[in-house]
């Protein structure tokens, strides 16, 4: 077991709806892991959040609101999905030749 310093995050991203099988369309949590979040130890939050990533992967699509009528949908980014790594495009040639001090 690894030390803990800090809480568990809940992966909750705010969309909290229901697909047919009861699990979050946007955390992939069933209802009593949502409900007993809060009681949960460490341990077992991490569990819920590895179930919820296998959840995740067997749909096969990261999860979409669906929108209701024409109401923009802002979707926020989710603990669930890996970091992303932004790449500095440094090919640009610069020339300072009219630079002063």
């Amino acid at each position: 077991m690894q030390l803990e310093f800090f809480d568990v995050p809940s992966p909750c991203v705010g969309i909290c709806q229901s697909d047919d099988k009861g699990y979050c369309m946007g955390c992939f949590r069933t209802r009593d892991e949502r409900l007993n979040w809060i009681d949960f130890d460490s341990d077992n939050k991490q569990k819920v959040i590895k179930r919820c990533l296998a959840r995740k992967k067997r749909k096969g699509q990261v999860a979409k609101p669906k929108a209701i009528e024409e109401e923009v949908v802002i979707e926020q980014p989710s603990l669930l999905d890996p970091p992303v790594k932004t790449t500095i495009d440094n090919s640009t040639d610069l020339d300072f030749g009219d630079f002063e001090l």
